[in-house]
C-alpha cells in the first residue's frame, strides 16, 4: 500500500442528505450503473448523501460519471482495476470496500486484488498493466514522463489514454471527498474486507 490509511473519525464531518431526497433524475441515471456492484444493499449512500450538499452540481456529475462507465473504451474490469488502484492511492478505504464486490462480480481475484495492493502486476495483461502503471505515474507524477510515455504506449491507443486520465480524475474527487469529509463506511459493506485486511490466502502481508 502506497500511503498510509488514516485513523477514522468517529462521525462524519458533513452530515449526509437522506438518498430518499433523490430527484427523480438522479435516480434514473445511478439505474444506469452497468452491473449490481454499487446498486441494493452495497449502494454507496452516504458519499452520494454528502455530495447531494451541493444540488447543482450533483447531478451534472453523476450523468457524466454514468455515462463515462457506460461507454468508456476501457472494458469494466480495466475499469475496476483502475478505481481499485487509486483507492490505494489514495487509502481510501470507502472506495476500496465498495468497489471490490464489483470486482468480484467481474471475477477479478483475490490474487489480483492482492497485485492491485502491493503494485506486484506481474499476473495482470500486458494492457492492464500499462493502464496500472500510467494510474501509479498520473497520481504521483502528476503527469507522465517521457519514458513512461515511451514505454506503455503501444499498449494504449489514443482514446485509450484520454478515458484513463477521465477516470482517474473522477477518483481523485471520490478518494478526496471520502477522505477530506471522513465519509461513514455504508452499513451494507460490514463483510468487505478492509483495504488493510488480508485478502484470501494473503494473511501474512
Amino acid at each position: 500500500m502506497r500511503r498510509p490509511l488514516q485513523p477514522s473519525e468517529p462521525t462524519p464531518r458533513i452530515d449526509p442528505r437522506p438518498v430518499e431526497d433523490m430527484r427523480p433524475e438522479w435516480l434514473d441515471t445511478l439505474a444506469r450503473i452497468p452491473g449490481q456492484g454499487l446498486k441494493g444493499a452495497r449502494f454507496p449512500r452516504n458519499v452520494l448523501g454528502t455530495m447531494m450538499i451541493s444540488e447543482e452540481t450533483f447531478g451534472p456529475f453523476l450523468e457524466y460519471w454514468v455515462t463515462c462507465k457506460q461507454v468508456m473504451s476501457l472494458t469494466r474490469r480495466e475499469q475496476e482495476l483502475v478505481i481499485l488502484r487509486m483507492a490505494v492511492l489514495h487509502a481510501s478505504n470507502y472506495v476500496w470496500m465498495h468497489h471490490v464486490p464489483v470486482a468480484r462480480e467481474l471475477d477479478i481475484t483475490d490474487d489480483e486484488l492482492h497485485a492491485v495492493r502491493t503494485a506486484r502486476y506481474d499476473r495482470l495483461s500486458e494492457r492492464e498493466r500499462s493502464l496500472l502503471a500510467l494510474t501509479d505515474e498520473l497520481v504521483d507524477v502528476r503527469s507522465i514522463r517521457r519514458e513512461v510515455w515511451d514505454a506503455h504506449r503501444p499498449h494504449l491507443g489514443d482514446v485509450e489514454i484520454v478515458d484513463l486520465v477521465h477516470l482517474v480524475a473522477q477518483y481523485v474527487f471520490f478518494t478526496l471527498m471520502n477522505n477530506a469529509a471522513q465519509v461513514a463506511i455504508d452499513e451494507g459493506l460490514a463483510d468487505i474486507p478492509a483495504i488493510d485486511a488480508p485478502i484470501g490466502p494473503h494473511s501474512c502481508e
